[in-house]
């Protein structure tokens, strides 16, 4: 058994065997050979130990380990706010300080039996380790017991080497257990990595974002007389851009020049993070510009304001396709100022985006043949 506890600023470790206490066999060897190893975690020499197995000299009022059967050893000395370990005694490659609140056992050390947690870190820190406390390095309780929590225990290794070998030698043996299948299986049911939980770090901060802008809007189509047609398109561009994250510029007046067509401009040209372009059309929201109030052969149609700007922006669609590379080294020669270094305009089958009318006078039956025009 190990147990952890303090004495004069020091960080004791007391062994007592769990079978024959009587005889310290870890004494013994201590003895015979200058060193002992328990649990295969810690690493103990002579001149480590605190106090032999018999009644303790120099504790003699302490209650922990201080009969016959324990051997302590000094593995950690106080330094302000956390003990210090002894190099050596758990690791050699860099320190580790416990702090002082910390209620040390032997699960901060030992995984599974004889599974040193500071060795199967070691080769993957390259930094001391500090657990608790305010250092700003360290590692809380609850976190390094979560990452205990994860690490693989015996049972797991030994399904992986039977995974592993069992998938060689299916190669050459029949009727083999399918110990591969039965590790997946065993892994499936055992959470190994915990990542942090992103939709509940950001949800609230998307649901403050989504909110203020649907105030916003409900504001501007409260008051959409009092807009001209620029500012209504330079307002709604903004809710576009926070909506569609994926654009990262917008450009306007964009000119499309083509040695077969006489030359037009795009209101506005979105720019995605990797270059490609889209365009958009954006409309004041008059009423009664989206759907007939009748119905043509049992279907509400598009009005002539809607088709008109559909036919506007498959042609602009269509005349930026046509312009193809020499469209994108003028666009991007044209913008360069604004793009990143290296960055360049690409134009490969653009999309369109309509904002105009509003949907708050149109019946369910025009609702429904709407979706069907979208």
């Amino acid at each position: 058994m190990i147990e952890f506890y303090t004495a004069e600023d020091r960080l004791i470790l007391a062994y007592t065997p769990d079978r024959d206490p009587e005889e310290n066999w870890a004494a013994n060897v201590l003895k015979e050979e200058g060193e002992v190893t328990l649990k295969k975690t810690f690493f103990f020499t002579p001149e480590d130990v605190h106090s032999w197995p018999g009644p303790s000299k120099e504790e003699p009022d302490d209650p922990f380990f201080t009969g016959p059967d324990a051997i302590t050893f000094v593995i950690g000395a106080k330094m302000g706010e956390y003990y210090k370990l002894k190099r050596g005694v758990v690791i050699d490659h860099f320190d580790i300080y416990l702090h002082q609140d910390l209620a040390i056992d032997e699960e901060y050390f030992i995984v599974d039996s004889n599974i040193s947690v500071f060795r199967t870190l070691q080769p993957i820190l390259t930094t001391d380790v500090y657990l608790g406390g305010e250092q700003p390095t360290a590692i809380s309780a609850a976190g390094f017991q979560e990452l205990i929590k994860n690490f693989p225990t015996a049972y797991e290794k030994k399904k992986y080497i039977e995974a592993r070998v069992s998938a060689v030698l299916r190669e050459y043996f029949g009727g083999l257990k399918d110990a591969e299948r039965t590790y997946h299986q065993y892994m499936n049911k055992r959470i190994s990595k915990t990542g942090t939980d992103l939709n509940r770090t950001f949800k609230e901060g998307e649901l403050v974002k989504y909110q203020t802008i649907l105030r916003k809007l409900q504001e501007m189509l409260q008051s959409e007389d009092g807009y001209s047609e620029k500012q209504w398109q330079e307002e709604i561009l903004q809710i576009l851009l926070l909506l569609y994250p994926k654009y990262i510029m917008v450009f306007r007046e964009v000119p499309i020049r083509d040695k077969h067509i006489q030359e037009k401009y795009l209101d506005y040209m979105l720019v995605d993070s990797s270059g490609y372009t889209d365009i958009v059309e954006i409309k004041r929201p008059f009423g009664k510009c989206i759907l007939t109030e009748n119905k043509y052969r049992n279907n509400f149609i598009p009005l002539r304001e809607l088709s008109g700007t559909i036919m506007q922006l498959e042609k602009y669609i269509y005349y930026l396709n046509r312009w193809g590379v020499e469209g994108e080294v003028f666009l991007t020669t044209k913008y360069r100022s604004y793009l990143p270094e290296n960055f360049e305009i690409k134009i490969t089958n653009p999309s369109g985006i309509i904002i105009m009318g509003r949907e708050n006078n149109l019946s369910r039956e025009q609702k429904a043949d709407f979706e069907v025009v979208k």
